[in-house]
């Protein structure tokens, strides 16, 4: 199983100290870590994407291709690149670039994320939410497939006999869809025979396995093989030398996050009681020691019926840059180890 870190760029919001100099020295320690991260010998770092105060992965091709050139094995990629609100020929140049930079390690996750801040951003409108993302993806597919790219759609001017470079290092560039809770996205990553990235963030993940089993079957009727239905997990999580170091370090952040981010979406505040019951043996949380992530990580696994990677989501409750690293150094040295032994 590849085991990798998913980052949103966090940024520091409280005491005033959203200031430049504090986003720069926030993006220079997410390198530091990314760096880090190919050292110790994890599979994958993504960088995600949003519009707001609190996240710096605006532009998360650019922090991408900033890593690329200072690491040497790694893959690199987006958690997610939010397609609806994106034009799939400058996604698809974009992601070949940094391709070219990295000497063939760029991928990327694509989906309709967890915000809708874009979609007033770039002027588009909310009804076409799923239509918008249906087309895109169809269009960023045919421009995978074909140098030559002959395609009309009902957002976008047709593309008639155009050309559209550069092309990537890899021959067919890899593209995960990543989706949520809804069933007809599970079908269409079938379908299209797409390798399928899970977010789960709360709940249980072995209550996903009827979603993942009814995208096993789309692409088995669409003909595409088992070994082409990858399936990934990404979950939060950090990973402390011992599960009571874990939560405290994690915990406070988490209750501010949530409750914030609750505030916007209805749920009620977090208390230590709920975090407890997402951190057990069948949550969607990982937070804890070495061993037993490792092992609630083969426990995921196995619900779902085999995973290929698993991602840890870190960064978006105010840890330190030191305690980060220490985590991926301890995911990459001990975790992984332990996961595929």
């Amino acid at each position: 199983m590849e085991i990798g870190i998913d980052s949103f760029a966090a940024a520091a919001i409280s005491n005033g100290s959203d200031s430049a100099v504090h986003n720069m020295n926030a993006i220079a320690e997410l390198l530091e870590r990314m760096t880090l991260a190919d050292e110790v010998g994890l599979d994958f770092f993504g960088i995600g994407e949003h519009h707001r105060k609190e996240f710096l992965d605006s532009a998360p091709t650019m922090i991408l291709a900033a890593a690329a050139a200072r690491t040497k094995r790694i893959r690199l990629g987006s958690a997610v690149t939010v397609l609806s609100a994106a034009d799939p020929v400058r996604v698809f140049q974009n992601f070949a670039t940094l391709d070219l930079i990295s000497r063939g390690r760029a991928e990327m996750v694509v989906g309709r994320g967890s915000f809708i801040e874009a979609f007033p951003l770039f002027g588009l409108d909310l009804n076409d939410y799923d239509a918008l993302f249906a087309e895109k993806l169809e269009l960023l597919l045919t421009i995978r497939e074909s140098e030559i790219v002959n395609w009309a759609g009902q957002f976008r001017p047709a593309l008639r006999q155009q050309a559209i470079y550069p092309k990537p290092v890899q021959n067919r560039l890899p593209i995960w869809l990543g989706v949520g809770g809804t069933p007809a996205s599970f079908v269409r990553a079938g379908v299209l025979g797409l390798p399928l990235m899970v977010a789960v963030i709360g709940g249980e993940p072995h209550r996903f396995r009827p979603l993942v089993d009814l995208y096993r079957q789309a692409g088995a009727q669409a003909g595409h093989s088992p070994e082409q239905l990858k399936v990934g997990l990404h979950s939060l999580g950090y990973v402390a030398n011992s599960t009571a170091e874990a939560v405290a370090d994690y915990y406070p952040g988490y209750a501010e996050t949530f409750t914030r981010i609750g505030k916007e979406r209805g749920w009620p505040p977090t208390n230590r009681a709920r975090f407890d019951a997402q951190n057990g043996p069948t949550g969607a949380l990982l937070v804890g020691g070495p061993e037993e992530i490792a092992e609630k990580i083969r426990r995921h696994s196995t619900a779902l019926g085999g995973i290929s990677r698993f991602t840890f989501q870190m960064d978006n409750v105010g840890l330190s840059h030191k305690s980060l690293s220490r985590a991926i150094e301890l995911i990459g040295t001990k975790v992984a180890p332990l996961v595929n032994r």
